[in-house]
């Protein structure tokens, strides 16, 4: 049964509080409908370039005071971006929410951009940049997006480029949250111990008077899905591989079989059919998963792995033969059932996260509209039948429909 309440501000800004017992923890953030798919060709990365900024000074906080703020009573401050979202958040003993809220509220809405410390983060984010690309295995999962999505926004590196992080201004900064910030698109969203009314008043403290804001945005839609393989030599002993393709946007309705689907072959259980033939019968891998990262007109679905380099070509050839598995036989009832039961287990368990709770709410309200409980999930999972994820497995992993990228030796 739904606990949670949802107020809507006179700025269009949306509140959304879980009431959670027994815990001494709130955490509570803002979730704004932004992310690196809305930069501007000349602006790659200036998003996530902003969630670092938005630590380093406001109108009343330098960067110190902003990161010793909730240091220095136990908290934790963060921030993170995605393709389509970026998240200020934190987590604090209830007795301290009130600097959780006044600090996310002014890091979100105050940044100033000082000069010096564009210079500073503008380094710090190329070191990032350096250490994921001496990752080979975090970093085929960026060039994988390309390889995806090729030309458009949603196949560039979060973290931009070199080129683009020097070019940067204080000016452009602006400029981008000019053009972005929507007060109709942002959630602030609080999970804990905490009463309605003492949230209410710090509600209408802290965010009853942020300017109410809208812009007109219109998201260039990914429509050019042209499979491809493509190979890199690189220096490395271990070989790496992605393969995957496009899938269902948020808003469809195979959506949750597809998410179940996906489970099945390369979920976090150890019992996956990838994990159990390519690392358990065959140990060709230390890790194999599958994801399934739905966007608002389209999705990408991945499966990563590294291997010896001898042992690539059939490692893919073990993959795609579990894709066909699915495609050409359907899961006999016992199967199916056991596929429900761990997929509602690891949603429960996961709805048990506070944290990644609050941000889920926060996710759900922009991008659905809609909280749905984790009962009406599980009513919608139970529904699903093995002739249903067979005609999924056709649709999405047909061989014809896949992208291969590997990394191998030179």
């Amino acid at each position: 049964m739904k606990s949670f309440q949802v107020r809507t501000l006179n700025n269009g800004i949306r509140v959304v509080h879980q009431p959670v017992n027994n815990s001494k923890i709130v955490h509570c953030g803002f979730t704004l409908d932004v992310g690196s798919r809305d930069e501007k060709p000349h602006q790659v990365g200036i998003a996530h370039f902003w969630e670092h900024m938005a630590f380093k000074g406001t109108e009343k906080r330098k960067a110190y005071h902003i990161l010793n703020r909730l240091d220095s009573v136990g908290g934790e401050l963060n921030a993170y971006t995605t393709k389509e979202k970026i998240f200020f958040h934190a987590s604090v003993l209830e007795q301290h929410v009130e600097r959780a809220i006044d600090l996310l509220t002014d890091i979100t809405f105050n940044s100033n951009f000082p000069e010096k410390q564009i210079q500073k983060e503008r380094q710090v984010i190329l070191e990032e940049m350096a250490m994921y690309a001496d990752s080979p295995e975090d970093a085929i999962q960026d060039e994988f997006d390309e390889v995806i999505f090729s030309d458009h926004p949603l196949g560039n590196n979060i973290l931009g480029t070199q080129k683009s992080l020097k070019s940067f201004t204080r000016e452009d900064f602006i400029n981008f949250l000019d053009e972005n910030i929507d007060t109709e698109r942002i959630v602030f969203s609080v999970v804990g111990d905490i009463k309605e009314r003492k949230l209410n008043r710090l509600i209408d403290k802290y965010l009853y008077n942020i300017p109410h804001k809208t812009r007109q945005r219109d998201r260039l839609l990914f429509d050019q899905y042209k499979p491809k393989t493509k190979n890199v030599k690189k220096e490395i002993s271990q070989a790496q591989c992605a393969i995957g393709t496009t899938a269902y946007p948020i808003h469809h309705p195979k959506r949750l079989p597809f998410f179940m689907l996906s489970n099945i072959l390369g979920g976090p259980g150890m019992n996956t059919r990838l994990n159990m033939v390519l690392r358990e019968k065959h140990g060709f891998v230390y890790a194999i998963d599958a994801g399934y990262h739905p966007f608002i007109d389209t999705a990408l679905f991945s499966i990563f792995f590294g291997t010896d380099p001898g042992q690539l070509n059939r490692s893919i050839n073990l993959v795609k033969k579990e894709l066909q598995k699915l495609q050409k036989t359907p899961l006999g009832s016992l199967q199916l059932h056991v596929a429900k039961e761990q997929l509602m287990g690891q949603l429960a368990m996961a709805e048990e996260n506070n944290m990644s709770f609050m941000l889920m709410l926060g996710r759900s309200l922009l991008d659905k509209d809609n909280i749905e409980s984790i009962d009406e999930i599980f009513t919608q999972i139970k529904k699903i039948s093995a002739n249903e994820l067979m005609d999924i497995a056709n649709e999405v992993w047909a061989e014809e429909n896949l992208s291969i990228l590997t990394y191998s030796a030179k």
